[in-house]
């Protein structure tokens, strides 16, 4: 069996503690000196925060104390009584407010990068920089409808998912020995290295005594995060005020978006930069770290 924790590159966090939200708890991971200026990532659905444990020790290298949080149901983590889009905002600006007041460039991948992108329309002046990798989500918009249909249409997209967290309010993940778990998770991740997949496990999973199961409410569905809709976001980036920069792989995956490139690029704000990076699929920072730590250094700066 893979060592428990071994990654080539891969780096245990320097702090970690958790941050209070309305009495659910929020665990955070921090790399770099505590007194660096601060640089907020964001981590993705079905994700938590350790997946930067080698791309976030590289940013850190250059002189800048990254923060990154295990979203509400995700990692170590509190479980909560119900998730939304919004709830994720909320924690999102009490992670920021606890570490800065000042505007500080933040990244976010897949569902963190497109949390950003409407936290950063409704309060930019949180944000210095914003990067965003593979986290532009698009979908064609509907047809336009009387204010009374979209009310409707929000209206089912709420009982629906109420009716999903009822059914699976008590649920468990599935467990497995720990080779299963990543062999699971290769099955999303068929780009990621298997030693890779294993250390996800190693700090993203947890031993009980029926077995290895992830650390993710089981009352989460794939894709699923509350009444929320992809061009709910995408409509907000052209209007963000400060620096942005999009990178995409250029090959699809389940659990990506499935952005094409082309849909992106007319709605990148002015001054907007985007990159399409060959031959990676969803997770570009875990396949080219050094690359991508090289992109974002030279668009926010080294300290």
């Amino acid at each position: 069996m893979t060592e428990l924790g071994f990654f080539p590159g891969a780096q245990t966090p320097d702090r970690e503690y958790t941050v209070d939200v309305g009495g659910l708890r929020l665990a955070v991971h921090e790399w770099g000196e505590a007194d660096a200026p601060p640089f907020f990532f964001v981590h993705g659905g079905f994700d938590f925060a350790r997946t930067y444990d080698v791309f976030a020790p590289k940013i850190a290298a250059a002189g800048w104390r990254v923060i990154a949080w295990d979203q509400r149901g995700h990692g170590d983590s509190d479980h909560a009584a119900l998730y939304g889009w919004d709830a994720d905002l909320r924690d999102a600006m009490a992670i920021f407010d606890s570490v800065t007041d000042q505007p500080a460039p933040v990244l976010g991948h897949s569902k963190g990068g497109s949390l950003m992108i409407q936290l950063a329309d409704a309060q930019p002046y949180r944000f210095s920089h914003v990067i965003n990798i593979d986290g532009i989500p698009y979908r064609r918009r509907q047809p336009d409808v009387a204010d009374h249909e979209r009310s409707r249409m929000v209206g089912t997209e709420v009982i629906e998912w109420l009716d999903h967290r009822r059914r699976t309010a008590g649920n468990q993940r599935k467990t497995g020995t720990f080779e299963e778990l990543a062999r699971r998770r290769m099955r999303m991740n068929p780009r990621l290295p298997f030693e890779w997949l294993c250390h996800l496990v190693s700090v993203g999973a947890r031993e009980d005594p029926d077995g290895w199961r992830w650390k993710i409410d089981a009352s989460m569905r794939f894709g699923g995060f509350g009444p929320w809709r992809p061009e709910w976001t995408i409509i907000k980036l052209p209007g963000l005020p400060m620096p942005f920069f999009g990178i995409l792989g250029a090959m699809m995956e389940e659990m990506g978006w499935g952005t094409v490139p082309s849909q992106v690029l007319p709605y990148l704000p002015m001054g907007g930069r985007c990159e399409i990076i060959d031959d990676v699929g969803h997770f570009v920072h875990i396949e080219r770290p050094d690359e991508v730590a090289a992109m974002v250094l030279d668009f926010v700066g080294s300290r």
